[in-house]
């Protein structure tokens, strides 16, 4: 059976799917599905349905298959697992699909009846031997914190859907927060300031383009990031039109979002037990994911929690990264990992 089975380590992500095979990352790319209406076929996955986003016409639909980090349709993220395997190079060559021991990350706060969902789905797709691992596990891990020390270390994982943040010691959590507060809020917030203050309509691909080019959570950077020009439709007139936005003005529009994530972060920290409160002192809190890219934010949590704050170095890659190493040392990570 050897000879036939793969090893793969999947980051399924609101926002971003991610697999490992052979210790690549062979597969990085939207989680998002493009479906005809008339047949329900499956016709673009991944960058090419992330292209057709919001430009279809009445017989296309797209959709994210996954809302606040669980399965929320079922059968389009099947597929995309399925299609998603079967792009991965090196078992594209082969005759049939080999049987696969997989290894899933799941958010902290999911709920036994969407781990099922999770885990029917990889076994749909050939999946023989499939565990899943919590979001903060893999991504301190990733990071390259030794989880098994008798010793305290805080991570906040920022995805698409969630925001995870864990005391992690002895290879367990010790307090967990889970808020449905990370990516996909900040583009609504943005979506949203946009509608009020410039009376402009713009689409979600457009307010993602600008919290990626100059998103900041604070108004005082040190090298701030030149003004955009935005492109969408006037609600007054019904034209499309143009208007310039400053890196300060989205650092109003998250505001509200971040002091829920700082509050989340407080909170975790006041159910902390003093022994491990004080090596987060020494340590610092660690930050993974997507959001931990937005400009400044590393300097607002450091302000709000009087803590060093440190980026992942690939915050998008942390959690993936992490979810491949207990791939190749199954046995060393037995006990984090649910069966």
């Amino acid at each position: 059976m050897g000879l036939l089975t793969e090893e793969i380590a999947i980051d399924l992500g609101t926002a971003n799917t991610l697999i490992i095979h052979n210790d690549k990352v062979v597969v990085d790319s939207p989680s998002i599905v493009a479906i005809d209406r008339t047949t329900n076929k499956i016709i673009a996955i991944g960058d090419e349905a992330s292209m057709m986003h919001g430009k279809t016409h009445e017989n296309i639909k797209t959709i994210r298959p996954l809302k606040d980090g669980v399965i929320a349709d079922f059968n389009a993220s099947e597929q995309m697992i399925n299609m998603l395997i079967k792009s991965i190079p090196t078992l594209k060559k082969r005759f049939f699909t080999p049987s696969l021991r997989m290894v899933i990350c799941i958010p902290s706060g999911i709920t036994e009846v969407e781990m099922r969902a999770v885990k029917e789905s990889a076994e749909r797709v050939n999946g023989k031997e499939v565990y899943l691992i919590h979001e903060p596990m893999a991504a301190a891990i990733g990071i390259g914190i030794d989880i098994m020390q008798p010793k305290g270390n805080m991570i906040v994982d920022i995805g698409g859907g969630t925001t995870e943040i864990a005391v992690i010691a002895l290879s367990g959590i010790v307090c967990d927060k889970s808020v449905k507060i990370a990516g996909d809020s900040f583009t609504n917030d943005i979506v949203n300031y946009m509608r009020s203050k410039h009376n402009l309509y713009v689409g979600e691909r457009t307010a993602e383009k600008i919290k990626i080019l100059i998103g900041s959570v604070i108004e005082d950077l040190e090298n701030p990031p030149e003004d955009m020009s935005v492109q969408g439709r006037d609600l007054v007139t019904g034209k499309p039109k143009q208007a310039m936005i400053s890196y300060t003005e989205i650092a109003k529009a998250l505001d509200k979002s971040i002091i829920r994530i700082e509050e989340a972060i407080m909170e975790a920290l006041s159910q902390t037990p003093p022994e491990l409160a004080a090596d987060i002192y020494n340590t610092g809190i660690y930050l993974a994911g997507g959001g931990a890219l937005l400009r400044g934010l590393d300097v607002r949590l450091s302000r709000k929690t009087d803590l060093p704050v440190y980026i992942a170095e690939d915050p998008l890659q942390a959690v993936v990264r992490g979810t491949g190493i207990t791939l190749k040392n199954i046995e060393r990570y037995k006990t984090i990992l649910i069966k």
